[in-house]
């Protein structure tokens, strides 16, 4: 179906939207409108038509069937936090909000699994499932504010990443609604799965435009007792990143491995008022997490991963092991893209390549941007090689920047791509990075991602406009 034959939103449509899901979980207030007109996506503004707050599967689902009938364009969308603008409703239509999904269904502590609707708040099913003992190891940036739901949908991941794994470790099983309006769980509430095709998997990452999922299965593991944080001080960013990929030559598995970049740390202590000893000549720091369950490995781990720093011109060493501590050096961290976005116009980039290939990375993200006249600030999950890099206006004109930058790109996510990387490593392709997609992808597997969306969704009203 062409884009342009999606059908505007008629009164006799709001009608029916009302029947299927009660009228007073309809709304086309103009500043209802505008609140769900854009994301976290920098400037961007696309306005719905109508917004829809159902409480139940049974309501997407008259939803979805309705709005498939008539060929109305509907867009799911979470908490908010997005920064590929993949909730963003740019053809109008409905914007599906799954706010009111919020229950924490069970948590089963026998089989270490838990049942949720995809509007509960991230961290606040990290801290239900912590009070019985356990853990779920996906926590983003955004947690306090994100939905799991809008995790699923980008294949989020964090700091705890590299030793944990991504949500895609984590998810069991997935009640989905598909566009039609059928409902479907994807898979089985096992640790195995070997049943056909996984389409678990095919929906998690799809950024709501195969389905709109209503339930999550999850899989929790025991929570550790101890934890101990180390803050590393390098001279030189190269130095850092190359210090990564020989922690885990050593034998050693942080539970979080960051990477933060001075005038990141600077922004942050600035913008936040945190009280941090900046000295000069560091340029770069390691932020290294271990947890477990007996401190004398937990030191040893630390002992060794300091030899390791040392080795790579590492200047000094901070160990927070209390709670205080911890919490300090991971506000730093957390709230930097939030510090970044707050002094200067920019954009924010979601590198991923192999560790060993960090320094090569960040020394051509500084090449590219004094070429192109924009200034980085880099920072990320360095212990799984994923690098995120806000691009900031500095001195380019406006008119390089609306023009030019989007070339400085192409070849950021070119030098991704030659490094054995891809151009998105969480934060989702949407509407912003489909124009990149080639650099990675050919057209035969960019075909098959095409045409799997058309087998779920033959009229093309979920989502439209993203990730191809």
């Amino acid at each position: 179906m062409s884009t342009t034959s999606y059908t505007k939103i008629t009164p006799e449509i709001l009608e029916l939207l009302a029947a299927a899901v009660g009228a007073e979980n309809v709304f086309t207030d103009q500043h209802i409108l505008t609140d769900y007109s854009h994301d976290e996506t920098e400037d961007l503004r696309y306005y719905p038509e109508a917004v829809v707050k159902p409480a139940d599967t049974d309501a997407v689902s008259a939803l979805l069937k309705l709005c498939n009938e008539k060929h109305v364009p509907v867009t799911p969308r979470g908490g908010g936090t997005g920064l590929s603008g993949a909730a963003l409703p740019v053809f109008g239509g409905v914007l599906l909000s799954m706010e009111r999904f919020k229950s924490i269904l069970s948590i089963d502590t026998e089989n270490l699994q838990a049942t949720v609707e995809p509007g509960v708040i991230t961290e606040e099913f990290i801290n239900a499932v912590g009070e019985k003992g356990l853990l779920y190891p996906v926590d983003p940036s955004s947690k306090g504010s994100c939905f799991i739901g809008g995790n699923v949908a980008h294949g989020s991941g964090g700091p705890r990443v590299v030793k944990y794994g991504t949500i895609r470790e984590y998810i069991l099983n997935l009640e989905v609604v598909l566009p039609t309006g059928e409902v479907i769980w994807t898979g089985a509430n096992t640790l195995k799965y070997a049943s056909g095709y996984n389409l678990t998997q095919l929906m998690i990452g799809s950024e709501g435009t195969l389905g709109v999922v209503t339930k999550i299965v999850t899989k929790l593991i025991p929570k550790s007792e101890f934890s101990v944080l180390m803050l590393g001080s390098f001279p030189e960013n190269e130095a850092a990143c190359a210090a990564v990929s020989a922690i885990f030559r050593a034998g050693i598995i942080p539970s979080a491995l960051e990477f933060m970049e001075r005038k990141g740390v600077e922004w942050v202590v600035h913008f936040n008022d945190i009280k941090f000893d900046l000295k000069d000549g560091i340029n770069a720091f390691l932020m290294i997490e271990f947890d477990g369950n007996d401190m004398d490995t937990i030191f040893k781990d630390c002992e060794k991963v300091n030899t390791v720093l040392e080795e790579f011109g590492c200047t000094d060493v901070l160990f927070a092991d209390t709670a205080q501590q911890k919490e300090e050096l991971w506000k730093m961290r957390r709230t930097m893209a939030e510090s970044v976005k707050s002094n200067s116009v920019y954009k924010e980039e979601d590198t991923v390549v192999p560790r060993a290939a960090l320094p090569k990375l960040i020394n051509g993200i500084k090449e590219i941007g004094s070429r192109y006249g924009f200034e980085s600030v880099c920072y990320g999950h360095a212990g799984d090689g994923n690098l995120h890099i806000n691009i900031i206006k500095a001195g380019m004109s406006d008119d390089d920047w609306k023009n030019k930058l989007k070339d400085g790109i192409a070849e950021l996510f070119r030098l991704t791509a030659d490094l054995g990387g891809t151009i998105s490593g969480e934060h989702g392709i949407g509407l912003v990075q489909k124009e990149f997609m080639p650099i990675k992808y050919s057209e035969i597997h960019l075909n098959l991602m095409r045409s799997i969306k058309l087998v779920f969704d033959p009229n093309s009203i979920l989502n439209p406009g993203k990730i191809f």
